[in-house]
């Protein structure tokens, strides 16, 4: 699959193309050719910057700060303010040339707009008050009906790879950022209405969102938080009271949706896109892509602006010739490996919890790490390597489950060969920090991994075989590893009582998948009884990792249906258990259950891309 060789510029150096993983996805689903291969280092890294003390004073004004109406926030617009923009101010779809950004209002039809949910952990980041929420503007306000005091709003312009091929521009075709917001923190706070309306980059589309999609980023941005993963963040869901007319299965019978609008919240919106469609436009965007660089650097990753090669490292690349790649001479280079490391700990951290995106194209990857773009996503219920919840990706299964880490790779390279391509990277440093993802997704997903099933040491041969039986079982994903943490470390259990900590989870085997498991369980309490820890302090530490609730497909379904019959409850419900995904949470156990009958219906537990 990851061997398509796209028609763009950017493509993988034939030595560097990845075979496909799906003969290998009932066995063990993650195999980098490039996992062996690790430079020598000749000089140490230190690559925390230093901690600024604070006195206890200063300590207790940030703990005492003021919660601010939206009036008071503290508007930045940095990115408006220092990067080259759309000479043309209108929403007609076009070509946009020359440009990061096109100034644009939104333009939502309304009438009567509600608040359905909002985030109380978001609005601490900005400082807001929570009591703003309740506002009868409000709405009106998160629907542009009421302008916000003090955005510049825009729409972001970027290309990208969609299934492996080039798409040329695609940009903010429905999303408008209002601005940065910056706290008193100094943190920078990017605002973004998505269904905000049309914009140059909306092509044949109306730049607007549906109840149903924007329930579902809403609550999966908040519940990938939860999880402790990096993503965007959601600040608040609004209605339009407008119908949105969409043809949700692709079938030649659309029909109209309730319009909605979602606030979401990151540091910056920049993706792999935003350096490529520069890139591919030739030397005199060149400067363009140094410029986006530069941006991010200084505001995103400031430790590198300064680097001593001291603090930065000299490496062999083992090649023939003994080169050695310095990443203290380039900061573009230092920074391309921090943006591979953090989007390798952000898939591993994927595929600890289950979860598929569904559209791993490179204009839906952050150069923060953060999982952005939540459209046909999807966690796993019974374990399938091979799921994917979009239509759209049937045929081939490129963005599968098991397929995410390889393609987080093949991403990331046509990244570095955007950078390389802009005369940034050199192609020593490109293929290194291809070298560094592959190598910390391996790091994080073993230790990951090991954490699961509360072992002591990492142990590929027991984990391959229990991720082989899941498979053939059809083993709910999440309550198989929820349930791990109840067996004992006793050798001397009796046979025919090793499952019974799994029996809710091990539904309908027969015989020889019974004597299968129990000789999984047996090796794997061997293993358990190595480790020196009482299985009380395991079950602690194992339930901090295996999460017992996460958002499946069914429960977003519940919440969309009561929502679009004018009962927004269940969202807020929802929310409420998505924030604590670790914690017991005494009462709400119907939301860990396994999906019902209903939920294999069509738009359910898969989606397609229609908002």
């Amino acid at each position: 699959m990851l061997s398509h060789i796209s028609t763009s510029p950017f493509f993988l150096r034939p030595s560097l193309l990845l075979p496909s993983t799906t003969a290998k996805l009932p066995y063990y689903p993650f195999q980098f050719p490039i996992q062996q291969k690790r430079h020598r280092f000749v000089l140490s890294e230190t690559r925390a910057a230093a901690a600024t003390s604070m006195d206890s004073v200063a300590i207790e004004n940030v703990e005492k700060r003021c919660k601010l109406s939206l009036e008071e926030l503290n508007w930045d617009n940095s990115f408006v303010n220092e990067l080259p923009a759309d000479p043309i101010n209108d929403n007609i779809p076009r070509q946009v040339l020359h440009a990061c950004y096109t100034k644009v209002l939104p333009s939502v039809p309304v009438n009567n707009p509600q608040l359905v949910a909002w985030s109380d952990s978001v609005a601490e980041l900005l400082e807001l008050d929570p009591k703003e929420f309740e506002r009868p503007d409000f709405p009106l306000i998160f629907s542009w009906a009421s302008p916000l005091v003090g955005a510049i709003p825009y729409a972001q312009n970027y290309g990208g790879h969609q299934f492996g091929t080039w798409a040329g521009q695609l940009g903010d075709g429905r999303a408008i950022t209002l601005g940065e917001i910056l706290n008193s923190k100094s943190q920078r706070w990017e605002l973004q209405l998505k269904g905000a309306g049309k914009t140059p980059y909306s092509r044949f589309a109306d730049g607007l969102a549906v109840l149903r999609s924007s329930i579902r980023e809403f609550l999966c941005s908040e519940a990938m938080h939860g999880l402790g993963i990096p993503t965007t963040r959601a600040l608040c869901l609004v209605t339009t009271g407008k119908d949105v007319l969409r043809d949700m299965f692709y079938d030649g019978n659309p029909k109209n949706e309730p319009g909605a609008i979602v606030c979401r919240v990151a540091q910056s919106f920049l993706r792999f896109g935003s350096y490529q469609l520069h890139a591919s436009r030739g030397k005199r965007d060149f400067e363009i892509v140094c410029a986006l660089a530069d941006y991010a650097i200084r505001y995103h990753f400031p430790h590198l602006e300064n680097r001593t090669r001291s603090e930065g490292i000299s490496l062999n690349t083992g090649e023939e010739n003994n080169s050695a790649v310095d990443l203290t001479s380039n900061k573009y280079a230092a920074w391309a490996v921090e943006v591979a490391e953090r989007t390798a700990s952000m898939i591993a951290r994927w595929q600890d919890v289950g979860f598929t995106h569904g559209v791993m194209n490179t204009d839906n990857m952050s150069v923060l790490g953060l999982t952005i773009d939540y459209g046909p996503f999807g966690f796993l219920d019974a374990f399938d390597p091979s799921y994917t919840p979009n239509t759209t990706d049937l045929p081939g299964r490129r963005y599968c489950f098991a397929n995410q880490p390889d393609v987080g790779l093949w991403n990331i390279a046509q990244f570095t060969t955007a950078l390389s391509t802009a005369e940034l990277l050199s192609d020593e440093e490109a293929d290194y920090v291809m070298e560094r993802y592959g190598n910390k997704f391996m790091d994080d997903y073993q230790d990951i991994m090991t954490r699961k099933l509360g072992l002591a040491n990492y142990n590929q041969k027991l984990i391959s075989e229990l991720l082989k039986n899941m498979a053939i079982d059809k083993v709910d994903y999440t309550n198989f590893f929820r349930s791990l943490s109840n067996i004992k470390a006793d050798p001397a259990i009796p046979e025919d009582k090793l499952l019974i900590p799994l029996k809710a989870v091990l539904l309908d085997i027969g015989m020889e998948r019974n004597e299968a498991w129990t000789s999984w369980v047996k090796s794997y309490i061997h293993e358990l009884s190595t480790t020196g820890v009482s299985d009380e302090e395991r079950k602690i530490s194992m339930n901090s990792i295996n999460p017992k609730y996460i958002l499946r497909n069914y429960l977003c379904q519940s919440a969309i249906d009561a929502a679009e019959k004018g009962d927004f409850g269940e969202v807020r419900q929802l929310l409420k258990v998505m924030q604590c995904p670790f914690d017991e949470q005494p009462g709400m156990d119907k939301y860990a259950q396994l999906p019902p009958a209903w939920a294999s219906r069509p738009g359910v537990c898969m989606l397609s891309c229609s908002s």
